[in-house]
């Protein structure tokens, strides 16, 4: 009898990964995994108790993922940064992106806090935003991700022209974010001068 296989957890999270990019996290299944490497469920359970903690895992390499897109922008621009990363998954991971977006997600329930405030301490640097309170911060980049998701879910179902490429989709969000900012601005003007 031939040795059994042995599967890193990176092995066993990738091929996991594969399949919710493909077919959605819900989808995730141990017998998949098993299948997709070719090997027993046995693998799977030396590494993962069950495949909730394989779909966790699964989150949290998207997660990680997402924010090195992010990262690697370094635009000096948040918004600019979120945009381009969020269009790139959407375009590379359409099915994963609206699984995330469209679904009640209780695997990225800490996600959006984490990444909120660290979206806030980035926006603190960008000198148009200066003399907005955090609050107002928050509110600025509410704003943003509403029209982002859209922008974003347009993207992962293929419903904008063709000739609507990356480009064009990045300039349009950075209209948006300087549309947003200089209303945010005149809204916070006019507050004070009604004080």
């Amino acid at each position: 009898m031939p040795p059994k296989k042995k599967f890193s957890k990176e092995q066993i999270i990738n091929s996991a990964f594969h399949i919710a990019k493909t077919e959605g996290i819900d989808k995730i299944t141990i017998r998949k995994v098993s299948d997709y490497l070719g090997c027993s469920s046995a693998p799977i359970y030396v590494n993962f108790n069950d495949v909730e903690e394989l779909k966790q895992a699964v989150v949290k390499k998207m997660v990680d993922w997402s924010q090195q897109l992010i990262h690697e922008q370094n635009s000096g621009n948040p918004f600019a940064d979120i945009g381009i990363a969020s269009l790139k998954m959407a375009t590379e991971y359409p099915v994963l992106t609206q699984d995330i977006v469209l679904k009640s997600n209780r695997y990225l329930k800490y996600y959006d806090q984490d990444m909120s405030g660290e979206f806030v301490a980035l926006m603190k640097q960008v000198p148009e935003l200066e003399g907005f309170t955090e609050k107002e911060l928050m509110t600025i980049l509410l704003k943003m991700r509403i029209f982002q998701i859209g922008l974003t879910l347009m993207v992962a179902n293929r419903l904008l022209p063709e000739e609507f490429n990356l480009d064009k989709m990045i300039d349009m969000s950075n209209s948006v974010a300087e549309d947003i900012v200089i209303a945010s601005r005149m809204r916070k003007e006019e507050n004070k001068d009604n004080i």
